[in-house]
């Protein structure tokens, strides 16, 4: 790349990694697709792979405090793992658009149902319940087209728990994910030539989660909510050109 293409990267790596420290999404959903107009999406995915698991790291322990507010982390992480072995080994061959398709319509359910019924919420009961299924399922989307932030993000966001919270069970849960992704991409030999580029990804990163916290910290309740819906809508856009165009 230029330095004009790198510097649209880098203002993508900042725009992401604040977004990512203001709702706990963004950063692999706004760098991938813009990396990936001047580089090979293989290199884009691999470069941003270490620094966004590091932004979850970080947030996950900045946050640790609000661990007694989160709920069923436990199983939705083992589960979850337990879905992304299942779903690498069963939809290796299926092809993505169906499952896609699928992913996007639920998106689209849930963001319609949080405008139309905006005290809706999964209980504690319904969330006990049902967490091992949900990570089952984002486990099986991750190990099988690589997506499970979307399925995460509604679900986390439908227990409307304290900001605190909320940041710390999506971030730790992209961190177990992340930390298979990149365990993976380093035994396959998938970093080398790159691990310049993917260090030097890594300061704007942890440069501006702080800014993206404090920023957090300011806005509403309300205005909280709608960046959330905001990141689920950008992840089903992004998941439409990934797919279709």
């Amino acid at each position: 790349m230029d330095g004009y293409q790198l510097t649209i990267v880098l203002v993508a790596v900042v725009i992401g990694s604040v977004s990512k420290a203001v709702t706990g999404m963004g950063l692999p959903v706004i760098v991938i697709p813009v990396a990936a107009l001047f580089v090979d999406i293989e290199d884009a995915v691999v470069i941003i792979a270490l620094p966004n698991l590091l932004a979850n790291g970080v947030l996950a322990i900045r946050e640790r405090a609000h661990l007694p507010d989160t709920r069923n982390l436990g199983a939705l992480a083992i589960s979850g793992v337990i879905g992304a072995v299942f779903g690498t080994l069963l939809f290796v061959n299926v092809p993505d658009e169906p499952i896609v398709v699928a992913l996007i319509v639920a998106i689209a359910v849930y963001i319609t149902m949080f405008f139309l019924k905006p005290d809706l919420r999964t209980s504690m009961e319904q969330s006990h319940r049902w967490s091992p299924a949900v990570g089952a399922l984002a486990g099986t989307f991750q190990g099988a087209i690589g997506i499970s932030g979307p399925i995460v993000g509604s679900w986390i966001h439908s227990f409307r728990l304290s900001r605190g919270a909320h940041i710390l069970s999506v971030t730790t849960l992209f961190f177990f994910s992340g930390s298979a992704q990149f365990g993976v991409l380093a035994a396959n030999g998938e970093l080398s030539g790159r691990v310049v580029a993917t260090l030097l990804a890594c300061i704007p990163v942890l440069a501006t989660i702080p800014v993206g916290t404090r920023l957090r910290d300011r806005v509403s309740g309300r205005s909280f909510d709608l960046a959330i819906i905001g990141m689920l809508a950008v992840s089903s856009i992004a998941l439409c050109v990934r797919t279709f165009v």
